[in-house]
């Protein structure tokens, strides 16, 4: 084995980041210099790491210092077999080529971790164990497990059996430089096995090695996993129709968004969609007579509260939250914001893009700049803040960049407002053949002048075509009142439809007479 790096690197300066294709050559010279007493048929070559990035880009992780690839993960997701889950290492990943990987499975299971000798003990392996402990989190997947080796053991086989020196090693007593690495990421011991690989240093012996999803969701994962093309075919969503009534503390929205999140969470949903400028609610706290930019800046003072409430939410329930949008402060601009919550704590945003001059005039808000597209293991998501979706264009290039999903948190103060937001959004629904899911606010707040009255009725609206309901309505709840609407969408229909429907809006457009083009490249963000 290479001796171990006597520099220490920041661990600050190692980067943990999915596998490109330009990695491969670097990935499998780590791996080379990681186990130089491992046989040449144990080892994977450019061609089956080519392939394994390609059965299941999501699953493959790589530590980067200055450029340098220092360590590397490497999964898959299959099914087991309860009665008998042991697998050699050929049996489970398809000789290294991840022939096996099945989205529909329930178990992330682990092919490799390795860092490069110069690079241990300095922490690498847990930055890239946390990154794959993400991704169990992030896919509802069930468990972990792997195929550990003990490559210490050689030196104490005369002494003991293999599990003699697997319960050493788990009681502190014996040091291995890879099952203490599993323990220590928080592994379980269900086994130890012959003949996983060729292994001289294990003398052919493995720990069948399990990890937990303390967070999984059996109902969710039920829903959503399918086979095909994605890890999830299938997503439930929850729009939020949600009553503007006064308030006289912060505690009191919290409440009232905690109902909606455990809603959502009670019927299995993956996302939850909420209004936007909900938040405007904490207008009635502030003195009637305040002026409007003032009121609206110090309700943008509670963005931190309301981050720190939706990250609890989404983590508590396993959900993927748009909390609706809220004002916030960027430098000396104000901007309406969405927001994306996913389970693991991560936050993304979203700007409004187009402002009406209702905005301009009583809050003085500015537009946003960059349009993103969010890709979640459930599938690419867009969203646009109510008078964004009256632009064709915007979803257009939000669509061309792939989305399934468009959420749009809108607020509008009567009837026809509010059906100028569902005609757009239907109609970017047949345009793109996405579904648009829509989520307003009701009710009133007396006295506050900017914010008096609310129209909506959410909705989960479908394009119009065989295998979709006859008006391209999936779902809608009655108008103006407290509720939520929640729907099942199959994304395999969405598929289906773009080849075999009977109009073809994408693959019918003229772009010999006509073209929609960014100025500025849409961003695709991966959620973690």
């Amino acid at each position: 084995m290479a001796e171990q790096s006597q520099t220490k690197v920041p661990l600050k300066e190692i980067k943990i980041r999915h596998w490109k294709p330009s990695d491969v050559p670097a990935v499998v010279e780590c791996q080379n210099a990681a186990y130089p007493h491992l046989d040449k048929e144990s080892l994977n070559d450019e061609r089956k790491m080519a392939m394994q990035l390609a059965a299941f880009p999501e699953g493959q992780f790589l530590a980067e210092h200055n450029g340098r690839v220092v360590g590397y993960t490497q999964a898959l997701i299959v099914h087991l077999d309860e009665d008998s889950p042991w697998y050699s290492y050929n049996e489970i990943t398809g000789c290294g080529t991840f022939s096996t990987h099945d989205p529909s499975g329930d178990t992330l299971y682990g092919s490799d971790i390795a860092v490069h000798p110069d690079y241990r003990g300095m922490g690498v392996a847990g930055k890239l164990y946390t990154r794959r402990k993400s991704l169990l989190k992030r896919l509802n997947l069930r468990r972990m497990v792997a195929g550990g080796r003990i490559p210490g053991y050689a030196d104490y086989a005369k002494k003991m059996s293999a599990k003699q020196y697997v319960e050493l090693v788990k009681q502190g007593k014996i040091h291995d430089l890879a099952l203490s690495a599993h323990l220590k990421a928080g592994y379980e011991v269900k086994g130890v096995e012959f003949a996983y690989l060729s292994d001289a240093e294990s003398l052919n012996y493995a720990t069948y090695l399990e990890m937990q999803n303390p967070q999984y969701d059996l109902a969710k994962r039920q829903i959503s996993a399918s086979p095909i093309r994605k890890t999830a075919r299938k997503i439930r969503v929850c729009a939020a129709q949600y009553e503007m009534r006064p308030v006289d503390s912060w505690e009191q929205v919290e409440r009232q968004v905690n109902f909606f999140a455990e809603t959502a969470n009670e019927y299995h949903c993956h996302f939850l969609l909420l209004p936007e400028l909900f938040t405007a609610q904490l207008f009635s706290m502030l003195p009637p007579d305040m002026d409007s930019r003032h009121a609206v800046k110090e309700v943008a003072r509670y963005h931190h509260r309301y981050v720190k409430m939706f990250q609890k939410c989404a983590e508590e329930h396993g959900l993927y939250i748009i909390g609706g949008s809220t004002p916030v402060e960027h430098g000396d601009e104000l901007r309406n914001t969405a927001h994306l919550f996913t389970p693991t704590g991560n936050v993304y945003t979203q700007d409004k893009m187009h402002i009406t001059s209702v905005e301009r005039h009583y809050y003085d808000c500015q537009p946003g700049d960059k349009l993103k597209v969010f890709d979640t293991p459930l599938g690419r998501i867009g969203i646009v803040v109510c008078y964004d979706v009256e632009f064709p264009e915007l979803v257009r290039l939000l669509t061309m960049q792939g989305i399934d999903v468009l959420f749009v948190p809108f607020a509008t103060d009567e009837r026809k407002s509010y059906h100028r937001v569902r005609h757009c959004a239907a109609a970017r629904c047949i345009e793109n053949v996405i579904y648009v899911v829509l989520a307003g606010c009701v009710g009133n707040l007396p006295q506050v002048k900017s914010f008096l009255v609310n129209y909506a009725q959410a909705a989960v609206l479908t394009p119009c075509d065989v295998g979709f309901p006859k008006d391209g309505i999936l779902a809608e709840a009655d108008p103006n009142c407290e509720t939520v609407v929640i729907a099942e969408l199959d994304l395999n229909d969405l598929a289906t439809q773009r080849v075999l429907g009977s109009v073809k809006p994408l693959q019918d457009r003229r772009n010999d007479i006509y073209q929609v083009l960014p100025k500025i490249p849409v961003e695709v963000v991966y959620t973690q």
